[in-house]
């Protein structure tokens, strides 16, 4: 759902484009071209792309690094295109809320990407007040990822902040928010266009949907990012375990939730996989020494959801609990203590009846370490990599992918890039077996130098496949981390093949 909205762009475009080398036939010539079959349609590739990273950090010392990368493979435009160089570039989305002496430095954006296989990254230092806004287009737009890393060493929001750049959207849900005490929660609102855009916050507790101080909805300015403190917005008191979803009035949002609990950690959450009845949430660490789980029923039918481990040796029930039962619009969460026991894995979430198939999100909340070092990091619900997902911004060391093939058996083909200072790309192809996870570590290309991307494309006649990254940092004792799921890019659409019919004009 996250790019159809730019898919649109792309089918018009080319649309047009086949439209217009359609032959007409003179009149009296035979009419054979009617009796012909109906033309297929094609899956050519997207034409442009938006992403939208929200404002890294306030703090002083952090160190942000933004990452961009296009993959190979969809290099051929399509019939029609702009013949005009692509180009993939990054700009300052700007906080008008911030107050003077307060907004930071404007992020450095990463120099443009410019061909598929190469990616580019910048860095910097201190507190950041603005978000970043781009566009790929051309051979430069499909599969075109932005990964955005904040180091903050020290302080109540220390950790390692990590978020996958997201396409604008005009619907989005975020389990496992929270207004507790110690927690601060922002949702950053980042608009690409040259209109005003206007969203609305709605939060769900245990109990139903909250009283907020926001009933006319969030304004946020063209080509500008609005973070939201949620605390403020509820009416009746903290509360711990809540999702938030996010909808536009008018025009659309990029957004993502950041966290930051005292003496705990912070990190980005994205928003959850769109409702499904079967959710997995990919990329538990084996040494998460806490995971609590958040679900959400958005319609009017409760959910009664089987809770399940996939791990590298198949599927079970955890001891910790065996099932979750979630009210139609309210908050369900559960703690899942001892989850893993020392080896990584993947959460599934499946309706107890067959029959009663209710669509929930979902998100877990992860920590690692204890006493005063640790960290926490969420993992939303993600959907299967239909054809190819990257992750850009991994390290030589620190970085674990993990692929689960919760049904049926399955082969992906994992590719590491070349890096931002060099090195060569390397491929694999992995085998999944049906009902496990598999974690890869050793995925750094031999000389690779810089930061990579890593890409995920199943082979076809496989079962669905989910995906996730975990990049981890020790810093002073810290076992600091962030995990991002792998989002399809959704770098080709399906596009009408167009004929002629003069029949339409009879009269």
């Amino acid at each position: 759902m996250n790019r159809t909205t730019l898919s649109l762009i792309a089918v018009a475009t080319a649309l047009a484009a086949v439209t217009g080398f359609a032959a007409m036939t003179a009149p009296g010539e035979p009419a054979a071209a009617s009796a012909a079959p109906a033309p297929q349609a094609a899956r050519l590739p997207v034409e442009r792309t938006s992403l939208l990273c929200p404002a890294p950090s306030v703090s002083e010392i952090a160190e942000t690094r933004t990452t961009s990368y296009t993959p190979p493979g969809s290099a051929t435009p399509a019939p029609g295109a702009d013949p005009a160089k692509p180009t993939a570039v990054l700009g300052v989305a700007k906080n008008p809320n911030a107050s003077a002496g307060k907004k930071g430095k404007a992020p450095k954006a990463p120099a443009t990407v410019t061909a598929p296989g190469k990616p580019v990254s910048a860095e910097t230092e201190g507190a950041v007040g603005h978000g970043l806004a781009g566009t790929a287009t051309g051979t430069l737009a499909p599969g075109w990822t932005v990964q955005q890393t904040t180091l903050v060493p020290a302080g109540a929001a220390r950790g390692l902040l990590g978020v996958g750049c997201s396409a604008p959207d005009t619907d989005l849900w975020f389990p496992a928010a929270s207004t507790a005490k110690g927690r601060a929660d922002y949702i950053h609102l980042t608009n690409p266009d040259d209109t005003l855009a206007v969203a609305d916050i709605e939060l769900y507790g245990p109990e139903g949907e909250l009283k907020t101080t926001i009933p006319e909805g969030v304004q946020i300015p063209p080509r500008s990012t609005v973070p939201v403190l949620l605390g403020p917005l509820v009416t009746g008191g903290a509360q711990e375990n809540l999702t938030a979803h996010v909808t536009t009035r008018s025009g659309r949002v990029g957004a993502a939730l950041g966290s930051a609990a005292d003496g705990v950690g912070s990190d980005w959450l994205s928003a959850s996989a769109d409702p499904a009845a079967r959710v997995v949430l990919p990329g538990i660490p084996s040494d998460a020494t806490g995971v609590r789980l958040v679900a959400f029923a958005p319609g009017d039918s409760d959910a009664d959801l089987k809770i399940q481990l996939v791990t590298p040796n198949g599927t079970i029930v955890p001891a910790a609990a065996e099932s979750l039962h979630v009210k139609a619009g309210m908050t369900a969460f559960l703690d899942l203590p001892d989850l893993t026991r020392g080896t990584a894995a993947s959460l599934l979430l499946t309706p107890t009846d067959p029959k009663k198939q209710v669509p929930v999100v979902a998100a877990l909340k992860v920590v690692r370490g204890k006493g005063s070092d640790t960290e926490m990091a969420f993992i939303p619900a993600a959907a299967p990599v239909t054809a190819r997902a990257s992750v850009a911004d991994n390290r030589a060391k620190g970085t674990a992918l993990t692929l689960t093939a919760p049904e049926g058996a399955a082969q992906v083909k994992v590719t590491a890039s070349a890096g931002t200072e060099g090195g060569s790309p390397a491929s694999r192809t992995v085998s999944l077996k049906a009902g496990t996870t598999t974690v890869l570590t050793d995925l750094a290309p031999k000389g690779v130098k810089g930061s990579y991307a890593v890409t995920v494309e199943p082979v076809a006649g496989g079962g669905p496949v989910h995906a996730s990254r975990m990049l981890t940092v020790t810093e002073d004792g810290v076992p600091m981390f962030t995990v991002q799921t792998l989002v399809d890019d959704r770098g080709t659409v399906q596009v009408p093949t167009a004929r002629q019919d003069l029949t339409i004009l009879d009269d």
